[in-house]
């Protein structure tokens, strides 16, 4: 029995399928594509206004509240007990979602669903954490895949189920409530880590491998891959210390943090990672608020039949932007001279289809300005992933990521009380979407001026190095005159 436990838990396999298995059925919810509907309809009985303005709003604060915590949380706990706690945040959400009535109700299922995405860093983290470094890629493309195809058959079957079978959107929430139950309860049977990144990492003499393709960070990327300091992702600063386990809780604690600290210094001070993490959490903060309030817009631009085709368009959005970050591996683009020339000119194309949303009075071009807006994010942001990843070890990738996606919350939380919340201006729908999109003419704007500031820089530096090897060639000594020393 013993050998039999030992073969489950250490096989990459086991982990990874009960993962998958985790992540699917967390993703299979096809009540999300309606659920402005559902909550403005006769089961909750909500206003638009008490929905964008109060309820909507709750989401983003309560995520930035907690994302931190969670994130320290969960390499300290060795992730498991996070990744149940996400399926216990689930049931609450749709229990709540089925069976509470009322604004304040509805903001407690919103901090709860702040707590499902805040704690959303466990099912990205839990691998490294129980497979061999070898088989990081591999199983990192299942679990990313796995919750796209979900989320896609999950539209899918809503729009389905309520074009031909006209099933109430009470009962696709039911499904999901199942749906998120099976995740709750599969997330019992993955193995408990022996390690995580951090606070339980391996002794420095045997710090984890780099997943293949990824180098330590360096100061100019484009130029040389120089490693930096490999060694420091153990718990502690002396390489001869040994295990953490060994060390008082306090001081481990407080090393990781110095190390995260000086970690994050030596990241950020490579430009080349910095415009790219910039462009990430600008844009990503964009990108949650579009998605956060396009149902409401939607439902603002035909009200009696935008309901209909909710389900197909976020199907076809999520199957789109799948294929667009698929075909980034095939692209053969110096990301290093003219990367940000591509992040000013898409950017400039998800401003347009905002533009489009705002302007338009035809529910189709509405949502074919949002099928443009998300196929185009999720193209670009693997480029950012893959262009930051590449120059980063495993765990400061995760030390990055974290980081940025705070920032992130934080711009987006500033846009939400400015721009949404009952305390700000409170600016009707269609006009925030004006807003949206004047955002990303700015971030457009912003890496125009400098994709032209590389290019131009670029084009000198060759300039001078084909001066360089020209003015040489008249002084180069006959082979018989003796040469100067």
């Amino acid at each position: 029995m013993s050998c039999f436990q030992t073969s489950e838990s250490q096989s990459w396999i086991y982990p990874t399928v009960i993962l998958c298995l985790f992540g699917f059925f967390s993703m299979m919810r096809p009540s999300e594509p309606f659920l402005m509907l559902y909550l403005s309809g006769p089961d909750k009985n909500l206003t638009s206004a008490e929905l964008t303005n109060e309820i909507f709003p709750v989401w983003t604060y309560s995520y930035l509240a907690l994302l931190l915590p969670v994130f320290i949380l969960t390499d300290y706990v060795r992730y498991k007990p996070v990744i149940i706690l996400q399926g216990i945040s689930f049931i609450i959400c749709w229990l709540l979602l089925l069976f509470g009535q009322g604004v304040r109700t509805m903001q407690v299922l919103e901090f709860f669903y702040g707590m499902v995405t805040a704690t959303e860093v466990a099912y990205y983290a839990y691998i490294y954490s129980v497979v061999s470094p070898e088989h990081y890629q591999k199983v990192s493309g299942y679990c990313r895949s796995v919750t796209l195809v979900a989320y896609t058959a999950s539209s899918v079957l809503a729009q389905l189920l309520v074009s031909l079978a006209s099933l109430s959107y009470f009962y696709l929430n039911v499904i999901s409530l199942a749906s998120v139950s099976v995740a709750f309860l599969f997330s019992l049977f993955l193995p408990m880590p022996k390690k995580s990144m951090f606070f339980h990492a391996k002794p420095s003499q045997e710090v984890l491998p780099k997943p293949p393709g990824m180098d330590a960070v360096s100061e100019e990327p484009q130029k040389d891959h120089k490693p930096v300091g490999k060694e420091v992702f153990t718990d502690s600063g002396d390489p001869d210390d040994g295990q953490v386990t060994n060390s008082k809780p306090g001081n481990v604690a407080l090393r990781v943090f110095v190390q995260w600290l000086q970690d994050l210094k030596q990241c950020y001070s490579s430009k080349h990672l910095f415009y790219w993490s910039l462009w990430w959490a600008f844009s990503t903060a964009g990108y949650n608020q579009v998605l956060n309030y396009v149902q409401v817009l939607w439902d603002y631009k035909a009200p009696s039949q935008s309901s209909i085709y909710n389900g197909a368009v976020e199907a076809i959005a999520t199957f789109g932007g799948a294929l667009a970050a698929f075909a980034v591996g095939y692209m053969k683009v110096n990301w290093d001279l003219l990367g940000e020339l591509a992040l000013a000119i898409f950017s400039v194309v998800n401003a347009g289809s905002l533009f489009l949303m705002h302007y338009t009075t035809n529910i189709w071009a509405c949502y074919a300005g949002y099928l443009i807006f998300k196929t185009v994010y999720m193209l670009l942001i693997t480029i950012a992933v893959f262009q930051i990843a590449v120059n980063l070890s495993v765990e400061r990738y995760a030390l990055v990521f974290g980081i940025n996606t705070f920032i992130a919350l934080v711009i987006q939380t500033i846009i939400t009380v400015i721009v949404v919340d009952q305390g700000g201006l409170r600016l009707p729908i269609s006009i925030q979407f004006l807003v949206y999109g004047s955002y990303f003419a700015a971030i457009a704007g912003i890496f125009l001026m400098r994709s032209i500031y590389i290019i131009y820089s670029a084009a000198c530096r060759k300039r001078v190095q084909n001066s360089a090897i020209t003015g040489q060639t008249p002084y180069r000594p006959h082979p018989e005159q003796p040469k100067n020393v």
